[in-house]
């Protein structure tokens, strides 16, 4: 019985924890290994994040057809990549050199980031649902709205 409770208590005290985002709170790099790699997957996402944009970015402009099956492809992959954001920028890589274009402020104004990381997951998630809708008159602001969310963060957080 005092197991159980025991095992409930922890359940719950998780599950709240969980709730409230502190899983997802910034995490000092444990060592430079452990920083190289986090350095490396937050690059690959931004990469990926850019190879799913470009294609977008040239419909918006009009210097490539419009294509209804690219834009829901993509429009799901970055709703998909936005949400994945945090787990992959959490970690604080600065005690240690490392060839990074990330900002010291990512970890010292960590709200604020997951501001920006907020927007760029709610423009995504815009972006998909006007994909799937179908509606072409809809298409060109809300891949702007993505690319917004992606420059106000590029401004603020990340070092030219």
């Amino acid at each position: 019985m005092k197991q159980l409770l025991k095992t409930g208590l922890m359940a719950a005290i998780l599950s709240s924890t969980v709730a409230s985002g502190a899983v997802l709170a910034q995490e000092a790099a444990m060592n430079e290994k452990h920083a190289d790699a986090a350095v490396t997957y937050r690059q690959s996402i931004f990469q990926l994040i850019r190879s799913n944009m470009g294609p977008l970015g040239g419909m918006a402009k009009g210097a490539i057809p419009f294509d209804q099956a690219v834009l829901e492809t993509n429009g799901m992959r970055l709703e998909q990549l936005a949400n994945m954001m945090s787990d992959y920028l959490k970690v604080d890589t600065r005690k240690f050199d490392v060839d990074t274009a990330a900002k010291d402020e990512i970890w010292e104004n960590w709200s604020e980031f997951e501001g920006k990381i907020d927007a760029l997951k709610s423009a995504s998630a815009n972006l998909y649902q006007v994909a799937q809708a179908g509606d072409e008159s809809q298409y060109r602001a809300a891949i702007g709205k993505v690319g917004a969310a992606c420059k106000s963060c590029h401004d603020d957080f990340k070092a030219d």
